[in-house]
């Protein structure tokens, strides 16, 4: 049973644009589906990490809004962090799915249970993971990947019951 999310941000969370404006801020869109899978996986007492290269104020603020308990940003070896994590929280790496989209989350994604990658993802990470999803990055890619491992964890009624009230 996969217990523990881990997420990468460029290209999968969002579409992979990083956008200035020409006072130099940076912006990023992130998709609302993606985020109510994210919140509603740890209203169910998932756990989520967001492994990132990247250091964003924007990434910080989405990962509070949506109760992220994991956040590294800057990180320049994710297999290495995600090891540590792992340990820190107890788990086994057959308890973890990941979502990367190019050869810097490659050696994450090899050490996980499940990994997963966009569908508009570097070509050749197609061929690199075990699931290749039909969403692109930013366009509800991670919402897919959640939905597959709710089903597969035999969870569909649990995330259903946050929403819909019988």
């Amino acid at each position: 049973m996969i217990k523990l999310l881990v997420l990468d941000v460029d290209g999968c969370l969002t579409d992979g644009k990083i956008i200035y404006s020409s006072d130099g801020v940076e912006s990023k869109n992130f998709n609302v589906k993606d985020g109510l899978a994210i919140s509603s996986w740890i209203k169910m007492g998932g756990e989520v990490a967001i492994i990132t290269g990247r250091n964003s104020s924007i990434v910080e603020k989405r990962a509070q809004e949506l109760g992220v308990q994991h956040l590294f940003q800057g990180v320049k070896d994710k297999a290495i962090l995600l090891q540590e994590l792992v340990v820190k929280i107890g788990l086994k790496f057959y308890e973890v799915a990941a979502i990367g989209d190019d050869f810097n989350d490659y050696e994450m994604l090899k050490s996980v249970g499940r990994s997963f990658t966009p569908n508009d993802a570097t070509k050749d990470m197609h061929d690199l993971v075990d699931v290749v999803l039909s969403h692109n990055g930013g366009d509800g890619a991670v919402r897919e990947m959640i939905d597959m491992i709710i089903e597969q964890n035999d969870q569909k009624e649990q995330f259903l019951s946050l929403w819909i009230k019988g």
